[in-house]
């Protein structure tokens, strides 16, 4: 294996790798922009084969029998170096990298601003489809990454623990009703996932320093743990990675996330008004 590979990976260094035999280049768009123009050497994975739908439920991890498969059919072993990106800022792509955090492998990385970046400095394209040859991926989860409904209702009233709602404004107010009830989890703090996003620089993350200012404004500092939510953990993934970037080492996902909690008749909800 070669130099070891940042978390966020600028285009000009991933094109610099294209030709190493252990990275492997994961599309998340949808396939019908995979189809028209991606990364050389790109596999596409469909972003709906790394969640399952448990209604009403929506944004839930795949047993791990089925992720093992999904894994193995894209040649992944160990030692692969993961790079992913997608079309639409980050979130399909960091879901997916989140899934590899859960399951402990040890080499992945995002490329920042994915595919919007790199057509913006002109780098190679293909319409190439490939078809990896597929690698026993054996899959155990890790608990580390993960927060589930009763993780947080243990934890709602830990002041080493902040919860950071990565919805928009309005859904987090309780504006914008997505599921049986409005509102968020009693506590969280809102940080709108698109604000890591520098819609300037071909949807990069925001400059690091731009982003532990916002973060730490409102709580969401490193000495705490930190647990992501969305409405189905894909925008969210997107905060996880934006947090990990910047050396935040105790984070969690909760995949459930609003679609999960919103549902549940047990949970309580901090209503607007």
């Amino acid at each position: 294996m070669g130099a070891p590979v940042p978390l966020l990976l600028e285009p000009a260094e991933l094109e610099e790798r294209l030709a190493s035999d252990d990275l492997l280049v994961v599309d998340l768009c949808r396939p019908g922009v995979y189809a028209q123009a991606h990364i050389p050497g790109a596999v596409q994975l469909p972003y709906n084969q790394i969640v399952a739908a448990q209604p009403p439920a929506m944004g839930m991890l795949p047993d791990a029998e089925q992720l093992a498969k999904v894994l193995g059919s894209l040649g992944l072993t160990r030692d692969t170096v993961v790079v992913a990106y997608d079309d639409e800022g980050g979130g399909c792509a960091c879901r997916l990298l989140w899934t590899l955090e859960v399951v402990g492998h040890p080499h992945f990385a995002l490329l920042n601003g994915g595919l919007h970046a790199w057509t913006a400095e002109q780098r190679p394209l293909s319409r190439d489809s490939v078809t990896p040859e597929p690698h026993e991926y054996p899959v155990v989860f890790r608990d580390a990454p993960i927060a589930d409904k009763a993780y947080i209702l243990q934890h709602l009233e830990d002041p080493s623990v902040v919860l950071l709602d990565a919805r928009s404004p309005a859904e987090y107010a309780g504006i914008n009703k997505r599921a049986a009830r409005a509102g968020h989890i009693p506590g969280a703090v809102n940080f709108d996932w698109v604000n890591a996003i520098d819609q300037t620089r071909a949807l990069r993350l925001r400059p690091a320093a731009t982003l532990r200012a916002a973060l730490a404004g409102i709580g969401v500092v490193p000495d705490k743990e930190v647990i992501v939510y969305c409405h189905t953990h894909h925008r969210s993934a997107h905060t996880y990675m934006a947090l990990k970037s910047l050396g935040y080492n105790r984070i969690r996902g909760y995949p459930g996330s609003w679609s999960e909690w919103g549902n549940s008749a047990e949970t309580p909800v901090s209503e607007p008004g």
